[in-house]
């Protein structure tokens, strides 16, 4: 289900530099844990959100790659049409739900196009209208999240 929630206002990262992405980049199921306006920045956040996923909650495999993708969907678009120079990542998890929120300072919102056989790229939030169970962004008053919430059956 794709929409516009703007219900759920809090602040935006400060648009400084983030910290290095060797050790202490943070745990995004603790804090919201900013991530530099870089290409790889998608892979830090692939990286962070399978161990939160995997090791952290034990999720069914499937459910992990899934999420994974659109973790790396969301952060792979707040740096290609942002011009943040950061990005926040957070995770949590609740009744049977996993949201993940990416906040950047830009108020541009992202745009659900339609996708093509043959276009190589543009599939992004394509991707998270169809695996994810909902989605959504919250405008704040400098800057958006743009998240998405996955079923996670409770043990």
């Amino acid at each position: 289900m794709a929409g516009l929630d703007t219900a759920h206002a809090a602040s935006t990262p400060e648009d400084e530099p983030a910290p290095a992405a060797s050790g202490g980049i943070g745990d995004p199921v603790v804090e919201e844990v900013r991530l530099p306006n870089l290409p790889e920045s998608a892979r830090i956040a692939r990286e962070l959100a399978r161990t939160a996923l995997s090791t952290r909650w034990g999720l069914p495999t499937a459910l992990v790659e899934d999420t994974v993708l659109l973790v790396s969907e969301l952060v792979g678009n707040a740096v290609r049409h942002t011009g943040a120079q950061t990005l926040g990542l957070r995770m949590n998890r609740r009744r049977g739900r996993i949201r993940v929120e990416v906040r950047d300072p830009s108020r541009g919102l992202p745009c659900l196009l339609p996708v093509h056989e043959l276009d190589v790229s543009g599939r992004g939030l394509f991707l998270v209208d169809h695996l994810s169970d909902r989605w959504g962004v919250d405008l704040l008053p400098r800057g958006k999240t743009t998240w998405f919430e996955m079923r996670a059956e409770d043990r």
